[in-house]
């Protein structure tokens, strides 16, 4: 019987890309889902599969204990601005929420992991199987960043790096070395769509790491998505950091923002924090 590995479902392609992965390295696969949030098709392609409100981290570890499961990853996004409304802790839940002092992405998530791995279930590394995901260093788009840009791009890095160390977010955008919009808890569409509302054209889009990020959970992503928010707001610019986010449906991305004559960038930070494409 193919060693089990449990994935703990957000929304997106994600947690469908990384069990058709861990399938072909014979894998099996249990899955839970939440609901409002994960895609019905992992429901069918899981060898088994249980169904969660957001919170119910009991009824998790129950379940991945029955299946047998000793490794497991988080994958997939979770709408932030539910823990306002939606949640539904059941006991075990409730006790670690209460345990948390400060309800942000890392301290959550830490807090998570924490308490599975106590429970004998290890969290791995999102792109055990994906790192072919992973964002390339280089300019991807047929246009390349003009130098008023790269000066741009220097500046929303360092706000970047800034907002990530408080654990904020991971994106900003900028325009002639302005701060428009920082990405909270809303994410990085809205921020896109927010800062693209004040810089237009010219309004530059910075997405980085967070200088602790853990690769077991919430890495930065970019997709199609994201694009379609940069077109909707009119932004120029998509800079991202190299080998510390993950692209997704990058063909296509990259063919719209050639057609609209967008610039995408992978960035990659040198040790004297000088930054390379």
């Amino acid at each position: 019987m193919a060693c089990k590995i449990g994935i703990i479902a957000g929304g997106g392609q994600f947690p469908l890309l990384f069990a058709e992965a861990a399938r072909k390295e014979g894998r099996g696969i249990v899955i839970v889902g939440h609901k409002g949030e994960t895609h019905p098709e992992l429901e069918r392609i899981a060898d088994s599969f249980c169904w969660v409100k957001l919170g119910q981290l009991g009824k998790i570890i129950k379940f991945f204990k029955k299946e047998g499961v000793e490794e497991t990853v988080f994958l997939g996004t979770i709408t932030k601005t539910k823990i306002f409304r939606d949640i539904l802790p059941d006991w075990k839940g409730l006790t670690l929420w209460n345990k948390i002092d400060i309800k942000q992405d890392d301290a959550i998530l830490r807090a998570l992991a924490g308490e599975l791995e106590r429970e004998g279930i290890k969290v791995l590394e999102s792109t055990i199987y994906l790192q072919d995901m992973l964002f390339p260093k280089g300019v991807l788009t047929k246009k390349k960043p003009s130098a008023a840009q790269l000066a741009d791009i220097r500046f929303g890095w360092s706000m970047c790096r800034a907002i990530g160390r408080l654990d904020i977010g991971q994106c900003v955008v900028v325009r002639d070395q302005t701060v428009l919009a920082v990405e909270a808890i809303e994410g990085t569409d809205a921020a896109i769509k927010r800062g693209g509302s004040l810089g237009k054209e010219k309004a530059v889009v910075v997405k980085v790491r967070k200088p602790t990020q853990d690769f077991r959970f919430d890495l930065p992503a970019t997709g199609l998505t994201t694009l379609e928010s940069m077109l909707e707001a009119k932004a120029s610019v998509l800079a991202v950091e190299a080998g510390q986010s993950l692209l997704f449906d990058r063909e296509q991305m990259v063919h719209q923002a050639n057609k609209a004559g967008l610039v995408i960038v992978g960035i990659e930070e040198l040790a004297d924090g000088e930054l390379n494409y």
